[in-house]
């Protein structure tokens, strides 16, 4: 198999510049969801950005400055209880997005069902972030509080972050009404499923296990027909407690087929599980996250 090239390597200063694109495309698409969709409509899910949505409407304060006012402060909280690692993307996350915000703020929203609002804006916010993310880089916000949660609590981190979506949330719930905190649930949930999809993207993998008399066989067949490489594990029987070698083999979707007809004419009698992987970093696959 071919070793492929990575275009641009890791550590260089043109990565770095990227990185920083990156960031600020992303955190540039969530101002725009936040302004287009969620906020005109009162739909709070989660994060500073929610916040502002509710103090807007208590208190008439702008959007953008009550984000600086929570993404700040927290960045500093962050830094004395967390340590360095909130470094300089973090800050101009914390900085920026708002700054974004403030720019688009007068963008007319291009509808008033709080629904389409709620799908939407859940879509562009989880794009933004998914984007922000792959250059690993932060907007700072509420993730600075749930980190914080975590180390003095002992909470797991995705608890920590759930708990401080769910009292935004249900702040919204008391400041508008009930039916805007069940839209702001939907918000959350779509956001949470598109970062996935831009993290790990829509081609999914396969991962087989094989077990067989013929590993040898089998193992020469994959590696010269399939053209894929594989691992040699060591396993035992639970019943008789032989000693058996299992093959993992990960190949894509459209290989699975082939991999199921090189099994079936080597060993009809062999055991196989195949299952999903949204993720495969390395030769033949992609090779950095």
């Amino acid at each position: 198999m071919r070793r492929k090239v990575p275009l641009i390597r890791m550590g260089t200063p043109l990565h770095h510049t990227i990185e920083y694109a990156m960031l600020l495309v992303g955190s540039l698409i969530i101002a725009l969801s936040f302004n287009l969709f969620l906020n005109p409509n009162q739909v709070a899910s989660g994060g500073a950005s929610g916040i502002s949505t509710i103090l807007e409407h208590t208190i008439g304060l702008e959007p953008a400055v009550g984000q600086w006012l929570l993404n700040i402060p927290l960045f500093v909280a962050g830094v004395l209880l967390l340590g360095k690692s909130y470094g300089l993307k973090t800050a101009v996350g914390s900085v920026v997005l708002p700054l974004f915000v403030l720019f688009t703020q007068h963008l007319p929203s291009p509808t008033d069902n709080v629904l389409l609002a709620a799908i939407y804006g859940g879509i562009g916010v989880g794009l933004g972030i998914g984007i922000v993310f792959r250059g690993r880089g932060s907007t700072g916000g509420l993730s600075v509080a749930a980190q914080l949660v975590h180390k003095y609590t002992g909470l797991s981190l995705a608890l920590s972050i759930a708990l401080m979506d769910g009292l935004v949330i249900l702040s919204a719930g008391f400041v508008f009404s009930a039916e805007k905190a069940l839209y702001a649930l939907i918000g959350l949930y779509v956001t949470t499923k598109t970062i996935d999809i831009v993290q790990m993207g829509f081609g999914y993998s396969k991962v087989a296990f094989i077990i067989s008399h013929k590993t040898d066989e089998l193992s020469e067949a994959i590696l010269h027909v399939l053209d894929r490489g594989l691992t040699k594990l060591n396993g035992a029987g639970g019943y008789t407690g032989d000693e058996r070698v299992v093959l993992m083999v990960v190949v894509g979707q459209t290989e699975i087929s082939k991999l199921k007809t090189i099994v079936q004419t080597v060993d009809p009698t062999a055991f196989v599980i195949i299952s999903d992987t949204t993720e495969v970093l390395g030769e033949g696959f992609k090779l950095q996250a």
